[in-house]
């Protein structure tokens, strides 16, 4: 799915969180990593580190297996896809 495409409001994306064990965002230079596994953030968390300004999640999105990445950074996409 593409994010920039099909636009996901706030229940949506929290949906997608629920079939995932990571998320890793990326915000600025700063990446925010959660295992789900043994964290338990609050929707309103998620939603803040998921949603742009316009209330859709935010663009990119890649779901692999289990793990959600929210954002672009190269080391995070290196680690994961490469």
């Amino acid at each position: 799915m593409d994010a920039r495409k099909t636009r996901l409001d706030e229940k949506q994306a929290l949906s997608i969180v629920s079939d995932v064990d990571e998320i890793y965002v990326s915000k600025g230079k700063n990446v925010v990593h959660i295992d789900l596994r043994h964290e338990k953030p609050g929707k309103e968390a998620l939603s803040a580190l998921l949603l742009g300004p316009t209330g859709n999640l935010r663009a990119p999105t890649l779901k692999k297996g289990r793990t959600l990445v929210v954002g672009f950074d190269p080391v995070t996409y290196e680690k994961l896809f490469a």
